[in-house]
């Protein structure tokens, strides 16, 4: 079904993708801002941004909570408090959700392939899961993420040689608008988005959509 060996590199987001990590880092969101001292509608509104911002990086989300909804300055000691506290929460949710089905199976599908993490994530919190949880030698390309953009990412890596053709496997907006940027070969994986309107999206734009990982194989 699908022609994976073509390709030179294969990117993948983490969460939603690799991870079945997307409503939990809502909650890390939402704890981060309630111990930082907002009420529950501004934790609210910070974690609807950061719904609305899928993919994108938490330093970015943490300015807008800190300017739009709690109406302060950004300060590095602001910042460095979010960052500690949403840090604790996503360690302790993310440490027991679910991996993807078809890892190793894809892995062994594609063994000529250069396998790489480019998420919104913070890298050093991705780098640290992926090898509590025993997934981090699949990514020989590297497991990347925040404070650098995907954009940022996908950029530093296409300097190198040999990285296209490539694939993108994402499940936000962020996703498609980075992987159309780039000229990239984009699949949808739907199973655990948060993008309501995925489907829609999807059709309007003839993107190829599987549930997950293991559809792959």
């Amino acid at each position: 079904m699908f022609n994976l060996e073509k390709y030179e590199t294969i990117i993948f987001d983490c969460d939603g993708v690799i991870l079945n990590s997307n409503f939990q880092k809502i909650e890390a969101y939402r704890s981060a801002a309630i111990s930082f001292g907002a009420n529950e509608q501004q934790a609210q509104a910070l974690v609807d941004h950061h719904v609305a911002l899928t993919g994108i990086s938490r330093h970015i989300k943490f300015k807008h909570f800190l300017t739009e909804i709690m109406h302060q300055e950004v300060t590095e000691n602001a910042m460095n408090e979010l960052l500690k506290a949403l840090n604790k929460q996503v360690l302790k949710l993310l440490n027991e959700c679910e991996i993807a089905q078809g890892l190793s199976n894809l892995r062994d599908k594609t063994k000529n392939s250069k396998w790489m993490v480019a998420s919104g994530g913070d890298e050093k919190e991705l780098n640290h899961l992926f090898k509590v949880k025993k997934i981090d030698h699949f990514f020989d390309e590297g497991i990347y993420g925040s404070p650098a953009s995907k954009h940022e990412i996908i950029e530093s890596q296409q300097k190198k040689l040999n990285f296209s053709p490539a694939l993108f496997l994402g499940d936000s907006l962020y996703d498609i608008q980075t992987a159309q940027k780039y000229n990239l070969d984009f699949i949808f994986v739907s199973g655990w988005t948060d993008l309501s309107d995925w489907e829609r999206i999807c059709t309007d734009g003839e993107i190829i959509t599987i549930e997950g990982i293991k559809d792959l194989d």
